[in-house]
């Protein structure tokens, strides 16, 4: 696993799970990522971004990212450190995040300018990125390990009220996702949730 970690900077707390969630991105082996602990993300858990000196500088190739991981979860009653998360749950964040980046590589620097500007201004145009990101971790094998993550939060009953709401509303539902990975199973789950 440590060939993952090429170009890589991880906290120790995170490293084993984090160089598993690389290992399904082949691609971003020699990419330059920063994974950072922050203690606030503005009402975010994690975020992925390209680091903006980057863009500038460095042909495609050579462009650094970050993705900033809240410290802690923040509960109604506690915050609880993000490494205390169940596995598959943490996987399925950090293989979100990495989705991302998948789509940032490809993109020119202006571009991702401009899909910064207007994911701060538009709701829809976070729902897309947001489907995009998911949609990559899916196509790399990381389908159930989203599905988790999103159970996780939809169903934690100390996760905030407004948090889920986020979430619901410009995110993929689980059975959306599940059709993704498996479309009969998907089309089953989604005819159980209409009932």
């Amino acid at each position: 696993m440590e060939k993952f970690a090429t170009n890589k900077v991880i906290p120790n707390e995170i490293r084993e799970l984090t160089l598993e969630a690389l290992s399904y991105f082949p691609d971003l082996i020699n990419t330059k990522i920063d994974f950072q602990f922050k203690n606030n993300i503005h009402g975010s858990v994690m975020q992925a971004q390209p680091k903006v000196g980057s863009l500038f500088v460095h042909s495609k190739e050579n462009r650094a990212y970050k993705i900033k991981i809240s410290r802690n979860l923040f509960l109604e009653d506690n915050p609880i450190p993000i490494e205390q998360l169940p596995d598959d749950v943490l996987l399925g964040w950090i293989g979100h995040e990495l989705g991302h980046i998948q789509d940032y590589i490809e993109r020119g620097s202006m571009n991702l300018l401009g899909f910064g500007i207007k994911y701060y201004l538009s709701n829809s145009f976070v729902t897309k990125a947001e489907i995009a990101a998911d949609s990559y971790a899916v196509a790399h094998g990381l389908g159930e390990k989203i599905i988790a993550t999103k159970n996780f939060v939809l169903n934690h009953d100390q996760i905030p009220l407004a948090y889920k709401q986020k979430i619901e509303a410009l995110y993929l539902s689980p059975g959306e996702i599940l059709s993704m990975v498996d479309p009969e199973l998907g089309e089953e789950n989604n005819t159980l949730e209409e009932e």
